[in-house]
């Protein structure tokens, strides 16, 4: 009796799950997509062969399949699974765990996976409680996280630990799950009369962003949502508009301190280097509908207009800064025009990179070599009257400051530096091409002196 009521209560609870979660894959064959790192020959695939799986954190966009790739790692490897969340799980739980795991150990042979989702929740009490016998090998610890764990996991989890970034979901391997839940009579909808358009799989494919259980979850909604028409009454038929209506706008996958705040940004900024307004202006797009704060972008801006443009176009660093000023002052949702105006101008304009590596090689110079002191002839005459009182000053043979504008040309003749020095070395781009002349012609009158 007893054993019957336990499978009625399992069969209760087993009705209720949704398909993503029924449709988990069991197996590794079953597991879509990672082929980078689960592929023939590739690491965690060889790790999983030879049973030598040590401590991995997996990291990447929600619906990759972290969760179920750790479960199927510990089925593989034959270990037990401890399953817990790292933002509730408490340090008297991790003590039980792994008086637990040395029990097991000891009396049969078999080692234990601490699975830990939300990982970059982790607390010092509670790492401090693991990392001893973790670094012994008593745990396996595997952590999944949708941030980068390099900023927001613990160094000393990081340091003990192989990292495994999973990526979103290829359509085809999208299309691949689907379809194995449309036809699964056990966990899918394989017990009913089921149709479903080549072109609506493709919409759930695309627009899922490669989050496989985004798109079982709406193929879920289309099913339920979706009355038997036409003659026969027992056919279930999802077309492309179903599948439309079925999925909604995903929000982006961004969040302020992961990897899609920091992988956006980045392929913004190298777009407007790049000289691609279309692609720099689809990543501010992205940012903007990720809620990405717009004085960030326009601080970003202003800091490129003098990296990556400086003085091939001058104009750069300005537009930038009224960018900055106009987003301060208007705000969102008109900021979004000041910021494309400033993103296309910036991506179509003459790059240079010369003042950045002045600056560089510079301050490298001032930190490592020995420190130059400021010739005679250029240092302040009005308060100290240098040029007259110091030794090696006018009194004793030194120069007097010769004043450029003195000249014709406008062009200094002395040295102002005392030692020989290249640091600003303009382009034939833009604007420095005219200063990158100038510069030549200075340096020739200077050595006719």
């Amino acid at each position: 009796m007893a054993d019957l009521w336990n499978a009625k209560r399992e069969q209760a609870r087993s009705a209720v799950l949704p398909l993503a979660t029924r449709m988990r894959p069991r197996t590794l064959a079953e597991f879509v997509g990672q082929e980078h790192i689960l592929g023939e020959g590739k690491l965690l695939r060889r790790m999983l062969e030879a049973d030598t799986i040590t401590s991995i954190l997996l990291h990447g966009p929600p619906g990759t399949g972290k969760t179920t790739l750790a479960e199927l790692i510990a089925g593989v490897s034959k270990r037990y699974f401890e399953r817990e969340n790292a933002a509730s799980v408490g340090v008297k739980r991790i003590r039980e765990i792994v008086d637990a795991a040395t029990k097991r150990l000891e009396y049969e042979g078999r080692r234990t996976i601490l699975f830990l989702d939300e990982i970059h929740r982790f607390t010092k009490a509670q790492q401090d409680v693991l990392l001893s016998d973790v670094e012994r090998g008593l745990l396996t610890l595997i952590g999944a996280t949708t941030e980068n764990p390099l900023f927001a996991v613990n160094s000393a989890l990081v340091s003990r630990s192989t990292l495994f970034r999973l990526e979103p979901v290829p359509e085809e391997a999208v299309i691949a799950a689907l379809r194995r839940a449309i036809a699964d009579p056990d966990r899918g909808y394989g017990k009913l009369k089921l149709e479903v358009a080549d072109d609506a799989l493709s919409v759930w494919a695309i627009k899922c962003d490669g989050d496989v259980r985004r798109a079982l979850t709406a193929l879920e909604v289309a099913v339920l949502s979706s009355a038997p028409k036409g003659a026969d009454a027992a056919v279930i038929r999802i077309d492309r508009q179903v599948a439309e209506d079925s999925i909604q706008q995903k929000a982006a996958v961004y969040e302020g301190t992961g990897d899609g705040h920091y992988d956006t940004i980045s392929a913004f900024i190298k777009s407007v280097r790049g000289s691609d307004p279309d692609a720099a202006v689809y990543w501010l797009a992205h940012m903007i509908e990720a809620g990405e704060d717009p004085r960030f972008i326009a601080r970003r801006l202003a800091i490129l207009a003098s990296e990556d443009i400086g003085n091939a176009d001058p104009r750069g660093i300005m537009v930038a800064a009224a960018a900055w000023e106009l987003v301060e002052r208007v705000g969102m949702p008109e900021a979004r025009i000041i910021l494309a105006q400033a993103t296309t101008y910036l991506a179509c304009v003459p790059k240079s990179n010369a003042a950045y590596v002045a600056i560089n090689e510079a301050i490298e110079d001032v930190r490592s070599a020995r420190t130059v002191p400021v010739p005679v002839h250029i240092k302040d005459g009005n308060v100290r009257k240098a040029s007259q009182m110091s030794v090696g000053g006018m009194k004793a043979g030194g120069q007097a400051y010769d004043y450029s504008h003195d000249h014709a040309d406008g062009l200094g003749r002395q040295d102002y530096l005392g030692v020989e020095r290249s640091y600003y070395r303009p382009t034939d781009r833009g604007a420095e091409k005219a200063m990158r002349e100038l510069m030549e012609a200075a340096k020739k009158v200077r050595k006719m002196q």
